[in-house]
């Protein structure tokens, strides 16, 4: 039997789906994991987070960080039944390369979409960029629309050309 290696297994679940059936799920990856010679290094619930984008028209999921050590073909059969299970909106399998370091304790900090709106709660909003400069003096817009530091574009002739240069 070939040496078993470390993976990190990502899981995203609807929030849609019934409990039993996301800890189902759960139950499922671990035994399927421990069944094929394998074993859970970690298993840490993230909670409930928003998608950077909606996945079947939902804008959040229950994530789910699982380390395990286990031979290759354990992998495989665990991503094609991930893939056919409803509950699972999205799963990643990523081999860890030795030297790599640990994976956080925590979960990352919830960052607000790029969509937030201004009524967003400040705790899950992005931090503010400075806002724009003001145009300078010499780029304030004249009558013509073109900043005052440049000539003004060439208007049409009216026989549907170019203006005359």
């Amino acid at each position: 039997m070939p040496a078993a290696a470390t993976y990190d297994l990502m899981l995203l679940l609807s929030t849609t789906a019934p409990e039993e059936q996301r800890s189902k799920v759960l139950t499922n990856v671990e035994s399927a994991i421990s069944s094929g010679g394998g074993s859970i290094d970690r298993n840490d619930d993230w909670g409930q987070r928003p998608m950077a984008y909606q996945i079947r028209h939902q804008p959040d999921a229950e994530y789910h960080l699982l380390q395990f050590s286990a031979p290759g073909e354990v992998v495989g059969e665990l991503a094609h039944t991930l893939r056919i299970t409803d509950a699972v909106l999205r799963s990643r399998i990523i081999k860890v390369r030795p030297g790599t370091p640990p994976a956080p304790s925590s979960p990352p900090p919830v960052v607000a979409p790029a969509g937030a709106t201004a009524g967003s709660s400040p705790a899950s909003a992005p931090t503010a960029t400075a806002p724009a400069a003001a145009p300078a003096e010499s780029e304030a817009p004249t009558d013509d629309g073109a900043p005052s530091g440049e000539p003004a574009a060439a208007a049409p002739s009216e026989e549907g050309g170019e203006a005359d240069q």
